[in-house]
């Protein structure tokens, strides 16, 4: 199974969300993880505000970025190139589409087009229902 990997589904691995463990599953059991540049600053900003906000410690904030970077030391992660840029200004089905959902999704159209088969790991309910308009598989089920 090879993967896109959005903020919403890694952020519940990485705070230990009721649905990280089944996120944790499906990118245990991927051959492939794509991620975006996004995914990324994403995560690092949540537990930047859980940090600031919500008290995590600066020790389990260290520990849950180095969770992430361990994985993402694995994943393939694309950088948000003009080509992604131009198709997130773009519509999508089930517009209004929030910005960073839409560049999310230009991410993985552009990567479905390198890697036919992509499911989309995602928890983000908007996300998803756009997804399914463009004709990925969702995951987790």
């Amino acid at each position: 199974m090879t993967l896109y990997a959005e903020s919403s589904a890694v952020v519940a691995w990485l705070l230990d969300e009721p649905n990280g463990r089944a996120v944790r599953d499906r990118l245990g059991k991927a051959e492939i993880v794509i991620a975006s540049d996004l995914t990324l600053i994403e995560c690092d900003r949540v537990v930047i505000r859980a940090t600031m906000v919500d008290g995590l410690t600066e020790a389990d904030a260290a520990d849950r970025r180095a969770r992430l970077n361990a994985a993402a030391a694995h994943w393939n992660v694309l950088r948000i190139s003009g080509e992604i840029v131009e198709r997130a200004r773009q519509p999508f089905p089930g517009d209004p589409i929030r910005s960073l959902d839409a560049i999310h999704l230009a991410s993985a159209l552009v990567a479905r087009s390198a890697a036919p088969g992509l499911e989309l790991l995602t928890l983000d309910d908007r996300v998803r229902a756009a997804a399914k308009r463009l004709g990925f598989s969702l995951q987790p089920q």
